[in-house]
């Protein structure tokens, strides 16, 4: 009924070893060696992007401190230039001021010497109008 030739399926069992070694040694092996490159190059991206964000995290709390010691820095000098600026204009206020007394007291100089040579000439001429007001006295 059947017939089954020993040669035919020894060179088939033959061809079939030698197609799964060819496939093993072509295709296999290589895709095998490729997915665990893969994995493995995963693996280290996943590493380094690990490392990366302890480095970003870093980076951000020294970025911080260099924004908090400029903040500071920049008060200081904030300060410092609103205490000059102070100083300043407290001099020229105290200036100022001294000015103005001066002005002031140069003013009342000059009123008291104005009052005096007005009574001066308001004495010296005190005759003219005596006579003046007894000539309008007895006129009336």
């Amino acid at each position: 009924m059947l017939d089954i030739s020993p040669v035919l399926l020894l060179s088939s069992g033959i061809i079939f070893l030698l197609v799964v070694a060819r496939l093993n040694s072509c295709l296999f092996k290589p895709l095998l060696k490729h997915m665990d490159d893969r994995s493995e190059s995963i693996k280290r991206d996943l590493d380094n992007a690990k490392s990366n964000s302890a480095n970003v995290d870093g980076m951000l709390a020294e970025a911080n401190d260099v924004i908090a010691a400029a903040k500071r820095e920049a008060a200081a000098i904030r300060e410092k230039a609103y205490n000059e600026a102070k100083q300043s204009a407290d001099v020229k206020l105290a200036n100022a001021k001294a000015n103005l007394e001066v002005k002031t007291e140069e003013f009342g100089n000059s009123l008291q010497e104005e009052t005096k040579a007005l009574k001066d000439s308001l004495v010296a001429s005190m005759p003219q109008f005596n006579e003046s007001l007894k000539a309008k006295l007895s006129s009336i």
